[in-house]
């Protein structure tokens, strides 16, 4: 089960203000399970999620994403991509999510500043004054040792 998301609005909103006028070309369907493997190896993690098509019912949602599995439409932007992977850093494989919590914010501005090259001052001074709480040194749920 997922835990609240209670910043998930502020976040899409914040996304469509702050990171979508930043990414790049387009992704296609056949070209990311490429890149989801190369980032994933480029975070020094193993065991990348697996790229699935989004099914067509799927109207309400750009992607969607799991530890193991990332569902994406035939053509998605650049941010949507690293959005749905921190998605994947952060959820265990036993289903438990930050949502877009915290530890979901911490892990996209990571990816947002590491392969978009988005300056993070920027994008945690834009967080702090769209209300979203941030953990800017989270580190993937599953590297995580338990307390």
């Amino acid at each position: 089960m997922s835990s609240p998301d209670h910043q998930r609005r502020r976040v899409y909103a914040w996304e469509d203000r702050v990171v979508a006028p930043h990414g790049g070309a387009p992704i296609a369907f056949a070209a990311a399970q490429g890149m989801v493997d190369a980032i994933w190896a480029d975070l020094g993690l193993r065991y990348p999620p697996r790229v699935a098509p989004l099914p067509p019912q799927a109207r309400r949602r750009l992607a969607d994403a799991t530890r193991l599995r990332l569902r994406l439409p035939p053509e998605c932007p650049d941010w949507v991509l690293l959005h749905e992977l921190a998605h994947a850093l952060s959820s265990t494989m036993d289903g438990h999510s930050d949502g877009h919590g915290a530890r979901f914010m911490g892990l996209y501005v990571q990816l947002l500043v590491r392969y978009l090259r988005l300056p993070e001052t920027f994008l945690l001074d834009s967080l702090g004054a769209a209300g979203i709480i941030v953990q800017p040194d989270a580190r993937p749920v599953f590297l995580d040792t338990p307390a």
